[in-house]
């Protein structure tokens, strides 16, 4: 399962890798300026340490012959920059312990104070100056490496109310075109990395979800049409999700929408097992089929609209980005809070209202395809099919004419004697 919470960092982020460092600062400077002149691409970064100086401390082999070695050189080293660790303390409820570390006060933290400490050897207290020859060289920075390769992330943001997706678009493209070479690789990572991984795993979740719905149904029904037909619904719902999307011009949150969806599939088919479970029930009673589906349709339009409705009006609010503060007794709107909610509750009014609708029309007229009509003896005749046996016959009106199945008798004229 992909790591909770929104993704971190840029949302375009190049990673520059090669086996060779040589020549890598070079190509990252020319990414960033490359991508810089691309559209709604701002703040961008090379990824490479700022210009600085760096104190290397060269320990001579003069010290040999005080009798001490570079490890207690840098013991005393450490007074000045990070401190020299004694101890850890673990305070009552933490769950790390912290370090007791003993430095020199902030304002004897410099270079002068540096050439000043003395180090304890057998001839006494020495100067380290006397041993430790110090020189400045060029700041090197963090080395990252990804996979034993040394990295270097070009990043850049997005600028509002552009479509993060079509931008990540553009800059792929621009990098494909430079040609880095053979010996240099990149990689889009960033939020585009993130939205693929939470894709595949909200793939493999929708599946596994309309697996175990399939298994149930299929217990319940023992009819593979019955479960084919319950879960028609669920592509109305996601038909319907995409166009609500469309329509409010909302952007399709593959995180929050993706589980809106997810939840959406073990909504909308109850309304369909309502249908179809009580049009199996009237067919078992004897129904005609046409007089069966009527008949269901009839009874239970009223319960499948007020479910809908009401699984609607509950989550209207959030889409609304209406929230409630309980506590402080206050009620916003499109508070910070909400937004992360905004598209899940988006997915499933869309997709419900959409699925519901289409339910009252969709199902009745895939019974009537995908069902077979057995007549059984003494099956029950419904008002429709009433209507067309009527005034056939011989009989009256309201009396349908009776069918047998003898031979009707044929007359002959009688032979003349």
């Amino acid at each position: 399962m992909p790591e909770a919470g929104p993704p971190t960092g840029k949302p375009i982020q190049i990673r520059l890798s090669a086996a060779d460092p040589a020549g890598l600062d070079d190509k990252a400077r020319a990414v960033a300026a490359r991508i810089a002149k691309i559209p709604n691409v701002i703040d961008v970064s090379d990824g490479l340490p700022p210009p600085g100086v760096d104190w290397a401390l060269e320990v001579d082999r003069g010290s040999a012959q005080y009798g001490i070695s570079p490890t207690s050189v840098g013991t005393v080293v450490q007074l000045v920059t990070n401190g020299l660790k004694l101890s850890e303390y673990r305070p009552a409820g933490a769950d790390k312990a912290v370090d007791i570390r003993l430095r020199l006060p902030e304002d004897r933290r410099t270079l002068s104070t540096l050439d000043e400490l003395r180090v304890q050897t057998s001839q006494g207290a020495v100067p380290i100056s006397n041993f430790v020859i110090r020189k400045a060289k060029p700041s090197v920075g963090i080395l990252n490496r990804i996979d034993g390769a040394r990295t270097v992330v070009v990043q850049a943001n997005v600028s509002a109310g552009a479509q993060v997706a079509a931008v990540q678009q553009e800059v792929t493209q621009a990098v494909t075109d430079m040609g880095l070479g053979s010996g240099i690789r990149w990689k889009l990572a960033g939020s585009n990395e993130d939205s693929a991984e939470a894709s595949a795993f909200l793939s493999k979740a929708f599946g596994a979800a309309i697996f175990l719905i399939f298994l149930v149904l299929l217990a319940q029904f023992n009819k593979f049409t019955s479960v084919w037909l319950v879960l028609s619904c669920v592509v109305m719902a996601t038909i319907g999700v995409f166009l609500g999307l469309l329509l409010t011009g909302e952007a399709f949150g593959i995180v929050m929408s993706g589980i809106g969806v997810i939840a959406l599939a073990g909504v909308v088919v109850n309304n369909n097992i309502v249908l179809i479970d009580t049009y199996d029930r009237l067919r078992e009673e004897g129904w005609d089929k046409m007089d069966a589906v009527l008949q269901t349709c009839r009874e239970r339009a009223r319960p499948v609209v007020l479910t809908a409705v009401s699984a609607i009006l509950g989550v209207l609010p959030i889409a609304f980005g209406l929230g409630l503060e309980i506590f402080h007794h206050e009620t916003t709107i499109n508070a910070p809070s909400t937004q992360w909610w905004i598209s899940l509750s988006s997915a499933i009014v869309f997709g419900l209202s959409f699925a519901t609708l289409l339910t009252l029309v969709v199902t009745p007229s895939m019974l009537m395809v995908f069902t077979r009509a057995k007549v059984k003896p003494g099956q029950r005749r419904g008002w429709f099919s009433r209507l067309f046996r009527r005034g056939k016959g011989k009989g009256s009106p309201d009396q349908p004419a009776v069918e047998t199945d003898l031979e009707p008798e044929v007359a002959f004229p009688k032979a003349a004697e």
